[in-house]
């Protein structure tokens, strides 16, 4: 329920806080006073399109804050979803800046417009005479009938059925799309890996047959710089080995005089081992370096091969070959398991609409249950508020494809006279006519459902004091189980009230603001009566409102 008001530099407001109980509450005022005005400041807070001309001063920010109490509304969740604090008593708070920018607030954590006006929408159901559209469309329609079918807990079900649905038919059509697309390329990938797969590709194998390739290729610059290095090490006369031999033997004559005589002898012994196994392994790679012609060709052939396969993938390195030929083998092994993988989903696609089918029938089978019943309860409130003769005709029938809330067209028409044939709401009832009918489906919901607060403005505009009287009653009924306020000209509506304020404005310095206050016992009495007969209170006009306010 709306608990508190706060609006500051708006329209005619300067600086407003109102706070309001549960129940039922009426708002009153003089035409003009500004009642339009505190539906405006709450629609901005609720989310809807600011406007800069809305600002009273403009060199100021205006700001409006509702605080509201949401501890039986469900909405942890859509907190939880949003990443906002939930709190019992939540306050929303819009700013709009001088500048025209505005911004949002729920719990002082910055929101978007959109996450306003959907926690807006679960807050506060605003009905006037020019909102009843609504009241013509099939999804609106059926949501009552629901509501008397108590099948909130089948719909969730439906809804999470259909979502299943929707993600395998998807799932499905992708697979065929990709099938489409597949065989058109099929013949072409499948020779593209047959190609890769014909090469030995492995990780390393460039550099391996590079290096092969250069050895072969330079077999005799090596052969002969092997040679030269064995023969510089082991020549007779002026060989390195002979030499550090001599070097070696000489230096160990002294070896014993000292640490520092042993250790060069050490060094020198250390070298000489290390140029003895250089001399072995000179001898060993001439040994086996010889002229390869025919493997020099096949090397040269393979690595020809990758670079063409490179070039031709767009590709610098055999590692991204190997990729795109894993690519490829998944693509062309895909098209040929394709056949059974869209069976498997065709068949999953089938059995989720076998078991979707089953739960559109059963809400169906609820709905027709509750139409005479709702036809009834309609027609039984309507004929209260001065339309005897108003008669529905509620059909279903099958739709030709699942929609979010079943499969069902719901065919909705009304006659408001005996003998007239029946039609569309918004094509055969008047705007008064459809207001009542409102207010006749929102009572019927408030006994199935925990609504919102439901502000009424000025759904009473000319109906009779007895009709007004009636609609008093059942917005009064509403109020047993939720907050209901009612902005009204009628002194009928406004006495129903279980609280009243009083919409007016002053005039201070020049300046005309809007004020709202809550009237007491006697200033009710003072109000009603002026409602009913104009400023010049009359003693009769004073009991008559003792009387619609049952004071003695």
């Amino acid at each position: 329920m709306l608990t508190n008001l706060s609006i500051r530099n708006y329209a005619l407001i300067d600086d407003l806080n109102v706070s309001f109980p549960e129940g039922f509450v009426t708002i009153t005022g003089e035409t003009g006073a500004g009642k339009s005005i505190l539906l405006g400041a709450l629609s901005l807070v609720l989310g809807k399109r600011a406007d800069l001309a809305s600002l009273r001063n403009e060199e100021e920010k205006c700001i409006i804050e509702a605080e509201f109490s949401i501890g039986n509304y469900g909405l942890k969740p859509f907190f939880e979803e949003n990443d906002l604090d939930y709190e019992q008593q939540t306050i929303l708070r819009r700013e709009i800046l001088p500048s025209g920018k505005s911004r949002a607030f729920i719990n002082d954590s910055p929101v978007t417009l959109d996450i306003l006006s959907r926690l807006g929408d679960s807050l506060v159901d605003v009905h006037s005479q020019h909102q009843t559209l609504r009241l013509t469309e099939n999804e609106f329609q059926l949501k009552v009938i629901d509501a008397l079918a108590e099948n909130q807990k089948l719909l969730g079900q439906y809804r999470e059925t259909l979502s299943a649905y929707n993600s395998a038919k998807k799932e499905w059509q992708s697979l065929l799309d990709f099938q489409s697309q597949a065989a058109k390329e099929q013949d072409y990938n499948s020779f593209l890996l047959q190609e890769l797969q014909s090469v030995p590709l492995k990780e390393g194998v460039q550099s391996e047959l590079e290096e092969e390739y250069g050895q072969l290729s330079n077999v005799e610059t090596i052969l002969e710089s092997l040679s030269q290095g064995n023969q510089l090490l082991n020549d007779e006369q002026i060989g390195v080995l002979g030499q550090l031999a001599e070097l070696k033997r000489m230096v160990q004559n002294i070896s014993d005089y000292g640490p520092s005589f042993e250790a060069l002898h050490e060094r020198i012994q250390s070298v000489f081992i290390e140029l003895d196994d250089i001399s072995v392994e000179l001898d060993a790679l001439q040994g086996r370096v010889e002229a390869n012609p025919e493997r020099l060709q096949e090397v040269n052939t393979q690595l020809q091969l990758l670079y063409d396969l490179q070039k031709k993938h767009q590709v610098a390195s055999v590692e991204e070959l190997i990729s795109i030929r894993e690519d490829l083998s998944t693509k062309v092994g895909k098209v040929a398991n394709l056949e059974a993988e869209i069976a498997d989903a065709e068949q999953r696609v089938a059995s989720k609409e076998t078991e979707l089918t089953a739960l559109a029938e059963s809400l169906r089978k609820n709905r027709n249950a509750v139409i005479p019943k709702l036809k009834n309860m309609l027609q039984k409130k309507l004929h209260v508020l001065g339309m005897p003769s108003a008669t529905f005709k509620i059909e279903l029938e099958l739709a030709p494809a699942f929609r979010s809330n079943g499969k069902d067209e719901l065919v909705f028409l009304f006659s408001a006279n005996k003998g007239s044939a029946h039609g569309e709401l918004k094509k055969v009832a008047s705007g008064g006519e459809l207001s009542r009918i409102m207010l006749t489906i929102k009572s019927i919901l408030a006994e199935y459902e925990h609504l919102p607060t439901m502000i009424f403005d000025e759904i009473d505009t000319g109906v009779s004091g007895e009709i007004s009287n009636a609609m008093a009653d059942i917005m009064s009924g509403m109020s047993k189980s939720m907050q209901v306020f009612s902005i009204t000209h009628l002194p009928q509506v406004a006495s129903k009230g279980q609280t009243q304020f009083k919409v007016y404005k002053q005039e201070v310095g020049g300046a005309t603001t809007t004020h709202i206050k809550q009237l007491t016992e006697s200033e009710r009495v003072v109000e009603l009566a002026e409602m009913l007969g104009g400023k010049s209170i009359s003693d009769s006009a004073l009991a008559h409102a003792k009387q619609l306010l049952q004071f003695p």
